[in-house]
């Protein structure tokens, strides 16, 4: 067959290509794509996605960690009631440990009322309560007598420091990602059917074809027909 020309060739691939598209479009099925759409409707009248909820058990699981570990400063340091009317009452900016536990409860109601009441999708909230609370535990470790009371003077920063930045990253790289992610699918699969009705349908096969390939020694037998009657015609 003689080679067509490299246009040619580039046109029939590109119409076979766009038919191809226009095809797969008519074959989406709807009811499967109206069962999407339901399912992701869903979720949004939900309110708050999973990972979300994850996150705020999270930081609900941060507030009673360290006020489990402020109770049992309370036992070790001589009884609870005893304790308590030191730590609270008398309070100590250099030998108590109240403020930490303050600290966390800070956290869990700036957090849970920012992520889960009002469903914010910033992250304005987890970097007040990070810088708060980073610059909070430094200062009571460099300036406090903690570290003469025993271990509980190094556990209660670390573990609340470290809780802290746990909760920041885990909204940074997977709450809000996520959510976004989610909500630009959502926006794809609702704007498919407005995007199919504007093709038009019944399309065939018959629109998009191919012409048909000439064989190689067709011209040269045409030529050879041709003198192969020139001399009867001249007699």
């Amino acid at each position: 067959m003689n080679p067509l020309p490299e246009d040619m060739e580039n046109v029939l691939m590109g119409s076979q290509s766009s038919h191809a598209s226009l095809r797969d479009v008519h074959s989406i099925n709807p009811t499967q794509l109206m069962a999407r759409i339901e399912s992701y409707e869903g979720r949004e009248k939900k309110g708050i996605s999973d990972v979300r909820r994850t996150f705020c058990l999270f930081v609900t699981f941060d507030l009673l960690f360290v006020t489990l570990l402020w109770v049992i400063e309370l036992n070790v340091n001589g009884g609870i009631e005893n304790t308590l009317e030191k730590e609270v009452v008398q309070y100590d900016y250099y030998s108590s440990y109240f403020d930490i536990l303050f600290l966390a409860v800070f956290r869990s109601k700036v957090l849970i009322l920012a992520y889960a009441v009002c469903r914010l999708h910033h992250w304005w909230a987890i970097a007040l309560t990070t810088a708060v609370t980073s610059a909070l535990l430094l200062a009571k470790v460099i300036l406090s007598k903690l570290f003469c009371q025993g271990a509980f003077g190094y556990v209660l920063p670390i573990i609340s420091s470290i809780l802290t930045w746990i909760e920041t990253w885990f909204l940074d790289f997977k709450v809000l990602p996520q959510e976004a992610e989610e909500e630009n699918r959502l926006l794809r699969v609702q704007g498919a059917p407005e995007r199919a009705a504007l093709i038009p349908g019944g399309l065939s096969d018959g629109q998009f074809y191919s012409p048909p390939g000439s064989e190689a020694r067709s011209e040269n037998e045409a030529e050879e027909k041709q003198d192969s009657e020139k001399p009867l015609l001249e007699l």
